[in-house]
């Protein structure tokens, strides 16, 4: 969750007028540091490989400038144009507390009557549509790869606790980028977030274990329901990650799901019900063991138990953060957030969430 003072949190508990802030930026030239928003909303899920979208209103006209891209440089066209959030907490007495939410990749403008609509897109965006033009064969490690697959589109930053270790010979990259992106994350049992400040952040797999918001049904405007659906499809009881030492041979890693209602030797099915991983960055078994439970991790993520919130805005809330739930017989049950729409301007309605349990 982005970092807000004390004050500011309290105020959040109860109604209250959001503010935002929009810049235009291309490369280091600010071509705009006040667009005017009519409406502003963003959503993201963690499911996509591009989460995060925001959609703006602007008036076609304002203080005399138009806003509609006529030329390739204005600030709302589509030739590299990034756009700063900044959102606001009004906390009375004229005080505002003001804090970045995020920087975003301009995807569309489209002028329509006197109102244009603006759809911009996640910094990974620009991963996810730099198609490698040759065969990438890395010679380094797995941290220098990670860099030169991604870098100079985003900065990446890594947490020390994760062990660097060098690239088996013979890997070849073709020509999906981001998915090489992801293999590499899950052989090394990591995970990656592109932070409000525009950087990717590479940490351990695994969500926090302190919640950063409590969840109760009922109180404070916040509506909580439990999903009624539920399916088998999807849903494993063991990871089996295979790749290949050093003399050629295969090493396997296998995690189990001890836990949980589809947990292996339970009622879901007393045999293994595997999800076959493959990776060539898999050289040992310890390797292929740490990859097992990091894909494990997250395909119970995508089917344990699923809530519906909907809450005041919170602003500070990103998806990945863990949250703890009380409603339909659970009592502090730690969720985490899978997807969420949040409203940047006042009249947007109340934010949605979509939560997974971590149990």
């Amino acid at each position: 969750m982005i970092t807000l003072s004390d004050e500011a949190l309290s105020v959040l508990t109860r109604s209250y007028r959001p503010l935002v802030a929009v810049e235009s930026w291309r490369g280091d030239e600010l071509l705009a540091d006040d667009i005017p928003v009519d409406a502003a909303s963003e959503e993201t899920d963690r499911s996509l490989r591009v989460p995060e979208r925001v959609t703006l209103t602007v008036p076609r006209l304002d203080r005399g400038v138009s806003w509609s891209p006529v030329t390739d440089d204005h600030p709302l066209a589509t030739n590299g144009q990034r756009l700063r959030v900044q959102l606001g907490v009004d906390l009375g007495g004229g005080i505002t507390e003001w804090f970045q939410r995020g920087w975003y990749v301009v995807q569309e403008t489209v002028a329509d009557g006197d109102s244009v609509t603006v759809t911009a897109v996640g910094l990974l965006a620009l991963i996810n549509e730099a198609r490698l033009v040759s065969p990438y064969q890395p010679d380094g490690t797995l941290a220098s790869t990670l860099r030169g697959l991604v870098e100079p589109a985003l900065t990446v930053v890594i947490d020390p606790t994760l062990t660097d270790r060098p690239v088996p010979a013979g890997i070849n990259y073709t020509d999906d980028r981001i998915g090489a992106v992801m293999e590499l994350l899950d052989a090394w049992g990591a995970d990656a977030q592109v932070t409000e400040d525009g950087y990717l952040s590479v940490v351990p797999m695994g969500p926090s274990a302190t919640p950063v918001l409590s969840l109760t049904g009922g109180i404070g405007g916040t509506i909580i329901q439990a999903t009624g659906a539920s399916t088998r499809d999807g849903a494993y009881n063991a990871v089996v990650a295979r790749g290949t030492a050093a003399d050629g041979g295969q090493v396997q890693g296998v995690a189990y799901d001890y836990t949980g209602p589809k947990r292996f030797g339970g009622p879901f099915n007393p045999l293994a019900v595997p999800y076959y991983y493959e990776s060539p960055l898999l050289t040992t078994v310890a390797q292929a063991t740490t990859a097992a439970q990091t894909v494990l991790d997250r395909l119970r993520r995508t089917t344990s138990r699923e809530f519906r919130v909907s809450c005041v805005p919170h602003p500070g809330l990103q998806a990945g953060d863990t949250v703890s739930v009380t409603a339909g017989g659970y009592t502090d049950l730690p969720c985490s957030v899978e997807a969420l729409t949040l409203p940047y301007t006042a009249g947007g309605g109340a934010q949605g969430l979509t939560v997974r349990s971590l149990t």
